[in-house]
């Protein structure tokens, strides 16, 4: 297909149509698409698995690092989890139509303030075609139509997937403009995707830092920015070592190449010389890479044995890992753990452990990250893990949506005015 053959200026207009027609759903026709899409997963689970299989096989051709391998795949398992994910969002409280504040004026005039949907989400994203169906789902649930464009890398399993969201979305009667994908790797159309104003409402990228600056830069439609994580964590001097070790190793390997991932790991000198050994070789038997520097590298580099040391770079603090590597570095105490993540936090995920409640609560109003963690995992970080279901992204921003972005942040709101024949005086 090239890129000639993509209306995209018809793709707008048929979500901008689809989107009308699902802003005046019930809570229960949504519920009921949602489910039809969650067994229409299922009953194609086979096909969807099949095409998986030929993203993964050109994508270890073409030399993909294993972190990107793993977000692309999909299992069984994680098929299964999707129609979980899919399902879960049936129970979630419908935010439209919400009266989010009502008063009656001194004139006599009733306003209300009501939660609507967007309209057009337009969203671009990478390896992960688990965010299909992530997007799908909310945006259904909010009343929202959507415009897929997904990376070359996963265009096989994203044309798999949505051709089974819009078999649910037909036998739920509803239009299956209501989710497109860009079904062209051509990157001349998210160039034009970026213009395409007129239909889409909210723009939101998924991936790296490149992509992120490429729609700040060149989009006429408003851009929710967010998901690239370079994230922290602070063991304060007075840190149960013991639990620290458990939260660290949980935020560094449960799942590392996801934007929640531990990349740096902070400790206070006062610890440091007992701690990082037993960090060494906890980091060691799950074959993580210590990539240290200072007085960190010094204490580390006798447990050579147990653990992978490397002297860390001069840019190593500002990489977002996706991989088993850890940051690590001594500081003198708070303030200068809070100078380290102010200068190379992108406010993704930073936290704390500590059993000093003052430290806590100074280090919770000092660190602005979209998610401050105290004695918790940064993996924590997560629509599922906040009870607001799948997400869309992880917003690093501060206007509209901050942090997980689940259902009422794919929402606005319009004023109602009830009046009795009023006019301005």
């Amino acid at each position: 297909m090239s890129s000639a053959s993509v209306d995209l200026v018809g793709m707008g207009q048929a979500a901008r149509a689809a989107s009308r027609q699902l802003a005046v759903l019930t809570t229960a026709q949504k519920n009921a698409a949602l489910e039809a899409i969650a067994a229409a997963l299922e009953a194609r689970a086979a096909e969807v698995l099949a095409q998986n299989a030929l993203d993964v096989a050109a994508g270890r051709a073409a030399g993909l690092s294993e972190a990107l391998l793993d977000r692309l795949t999909l299992t069984e398992a994680r098929i299964a989890a999707l129609a979980a994910s899919t399902r879960s969002v049936i129970a979630l409280p419908d935010p439209v139509g919400d009266a989010l504040e009502s008063r009656v004026l001194p004139t006599g005039v009733r306003l209300t303030r009501r939660r609507i949907p967007i309209g057009v989400l337009g969203v671009i994203y990478e390896a992960r075609p688990n965010v299909t169906l992530d997007i799908a789902t909310l945006a259904l649930k909010t009343g929202n139509a959507v415009i897929l464009r997904g990376g070359s890398e996963t265009l096989r399993s994203n044309l798999a997937l949505v051709a089974a969201i819009q078999a649910g979305l037909e036998a739920a009667g509803l239009p299956q403009t209501a989710v497109q994908i860009i079904g062209d790797p051509d990157r001349a159309l998210v160039a034009q995707l970026l213009r395409l104003d007129a239909y889409v409402d909210m723009l939101i990228p998924r991936g790296g830092a490149g992509l992120h600056r490429l729609c700040r830069e060149q989009s006429t439609i408003p851009v929710i920015t967010g998901g690239i994580g370079v994230c922290h964590l602070f063991v304060d001097a007075s840190a149960d070592l013991t639990g620290a070790l458990d939260v660290i190793e949980n935020a560094k390997v449960q799942r590392p190449s996801v934007c929640n991932a531990l990349d740096t790991l902070l400790v206070h000198q006062d610890v440091a010389e007992g701690f990082l050994p037993l960090l060494a070789a906890r980091m060691g038997a799950r074959g993580v890479e210590l990539r240290a520097t200072g007085a960190a590298l010094t204490l580390l580099q006798p447990y050579a044995e147990q653990a992978a040391i490397v002297e860390a770079g001069p840019e190593d603090f500002d990489q977002e890992w996706l991989a088993l590597i850890l940051g690590v570095k001594v500081v003198s105490g708070m303030a200068e753990a809070v100078e380290h993540i102010q200068a190379h936090s992108t406010e993704h995920s930073d936290g704390i452990l500590t059993r000093d409640w003052p430290n806590a609560t100074h280090f919770v109003n000092t660190i602005n990250s979209a998610a401050v963690l105290v004695n918790a995992s940064t993996r924590l970080n997560d629509g599922g893990e906040f009870g607001l279901g799948a997400e869309v992204a992880i917003s690093t921003q501060k206007l509209h949506a901050r942090g997980p972005m689940g259902l009422e942040s794919l929402t606005t709101y319009k004023w109602i005015v009830y009046g009795d024949m009023h006019i301005r005086q």
